[in-house]
């Protein structure tokens, strides 16, 4: 049994980071110099191919099946991430100087064995988002192989109806699963090219359907007939639950941003993100709002899902090619917000183990089957009550962070210490109580709220609004509550003269390597 361990176990990097392969492998470790490749352009590419994804067509036009009027819908998604866009630097930009996974550096804020909490939440949520975007990419295989071969629609269905999925639906989900599979393979160094090929290939798609749809509906008869079908506080807290889930479509990636940014080649290289988020998401919203504004004038029905909408469609040929850019958004999308998040996490729970590859198949086999996305997309209030949840915990995480690394100790961490469990992060056994604390009075309020979207026949009285707001609230509150504790009650252990860096571990090998040679030479 020892021995079969001991063939599962990864290779390490020898090093400073980590006391041994229990602490550290060479996917956790900082991002040595000559692995970092990314530049701006990558993360333009990066984002663009983030927002043109299936979800962020989904939020945007379910908010019009809830009762929103477009230019609600469109104002809810521009604020919720211009908020984005302004968290995600804030976190992002302590990668490109330590070159550090999100999964390390939570252990500065929260305690090295508190941290385990967030990342094992992350964990479980990157599992769960990965099966429903991988049923998403199935809707997408089902509608390209539809428009190869049409008696697919006519498959029969051994399955009930009440499993909101057919035999079609199932067999489509796993041929898509295992297309996506050999992707889950490639290194971040290089999957960097496949964000930059989605980049190029999807926004030409969905210009195209955009023009499609204004043609056979002009903006004059699809947009402007569409009031909204709510009105007074209903439709404020209605809107403010929209912007919500709009924070929540990308909130995971404000703390999974910096998986990326540790690859930069320069600081500066993320700063474009701060215009790059709010205009991309914002404009391929509106594509997905407008698309479904024409389609319930052509076709009677408001019809959220894009894919329902190629459905309708006669034309194979455009059937098949926009059903495909939908597979290719899908694809990127799951691979960057999901398994390699999951992984990065998987890699710090077991790193003996498992690395950044092991933690991606780990992702496919559990997060792709264990679960039912099928039953989440069931429906538009669903679809938009799940993407909301899950902020309540992603608005603190974000916060503590932010708080403790700029407010608290101004960017002067010691990277070598947040893989030494008895070091300066260790706090009182392993727990940042002053995190804790900031955890318990941002997330504690919002459970009422949470609990009344799940079975909304439990009342919770005014508790279920709050849920509306539930990322900004959580966000400002973990970190009002962080840095009142951390001022009155600092952790003096932690606090240095000046940051040490991994560069400095690495220009240290270096230097020795090179004395070791003089040593040599004079031999």
């Amino acid at each position: 049994m020892l021995s079969f361990f001991k063939r599962l176990s990864v290779e390490t990097r020898p090093g400073k980071f980590g006391p041994n392969s229990r602490w550290s492998n060479a996917d956790m470790d900082p991002v040595p110099p000559s692995l970092r490749t990314w530049n701006s352009w990558n993360y333009i590419a990066y984002w663009i191919s983030d927002a043109t994804n299936v979800a962020t067509w989904q939020l945007a036009s379910s908010m019009l099946a809830v009762g929103l009027s477009w230019q609600q819908a469109l104002g809810a998604i521009a604020a919720g991430h211009i908020i984005i866009a302004v968290s995600i630097p804030s976190l992002a930009q302590t990668k490109p100087r330590l070159h550090i996974g999100f999964p390390v550096l939570n252990r500065s804020s929260f305690g090295f064995w508190l941290s385990y909490f967030s990342v094992i939440s992350r964990v479980v949520l990157a599992m769960f988002w990965f099966g429903v975007q991988t049923y998403t990419g199935s809707e997408a295989m089902y509608q390209m192989l539809k428009a190869i071969w049409p008696s697919l629609a006519r498959l029969p269905n051994q399955l009930p109806e009440s499993a909101n999925i057919t035999t079609s639906g199932i067999m489509c989900y796993f041929l898509y699963w295992l297309v996506q599979f050999p992707f889950l393979l490639f290194s971040p160094q290089k999957i960097r090219h496949l964000f930059t090929f989605k980049a190029i290939v999807v926004p030409c798609a969905w210009i195209a359907i955009l023009i499609w749809a204004m043609v056979k509906a002009p903006p004059r008869v699809s947009l402007d007939p569409m009031p909204s079908n709510v009105h007074g506080s209903t439709a404020k807290w209605l809107w403010f639950g929209a912007m919500n889930s709009a924070i929540g479509n990308y909130s995971t990636l404000s703390v999974n941003i910096p998986d990326f940014t540790r690859y930069a080649k320069r600081e500066r290289s993320q700063y474009v993100q701060l215009l790059v988020i709010p205009v991309t998401f914002t404009l391929f919203g509106f594509v997905g709002i407008a698309v479904t504004s024409a389609g319930e004038i052509l076709y009677g029905d408001v019809l959220w899902d894009p894919l329902r909408l190629i459905d309708r469609w006669d034309n194979r040929a455009a059937a098949f090619f926009a059903a495909f850019s939908f597979a290719l958004a899908t694809l990127g999308t799951n691979i960057s917000a999901n398994s390699l998040s999951a992984a990065n996490d998987m890699t710090v729970l077991f790193p003996r183990y498992i690395d950044i590859r092991r933690g991606q198949i780990i992702c496919a086999f559990i997060g792709g089957w264990a679960l039912c996305p099928w039953e989440i997309l069931a429906s538009a209030p669903g679809f938009l009550t799940f993407m909301a949840g899950y902020t309540i915990f992603l608005g603190p995480f974000a916060a503590i962070m932010v708080v403790d690394y700029w407010i608290i100790h101004r960017g002067k961490v010691n990277v070598v210490a947040m893989y030494d469990p008895h070091g300066i992060y260790r706090y009182w056994n392993g727990i940042n109580w002053r995190a804790a604390v900031a955890l318990l009075a941002s997330v504690t309020p919002n459970l009422p709220g949470l609990i009344h979207n799940i079975n909304a026949n439990i009342p919770v009285g005014n508790a279920s609004y709050l849920f509306n707001i539930a990322w900004l609230f959580g966000f400002f509150v973990a970190g009002g509550v962080y840095w009142i504790l951390s001022t009155l009650f600092p952790a003096t252990e932690t606090f240095m003269d000046a940051p040490v860096l991994s560069d400095d571990c690495f220009n240290e090998n270096v230097d020795e390597k090179s004395s070791n040679s003089d040593v040599t030479e004079e031999a």
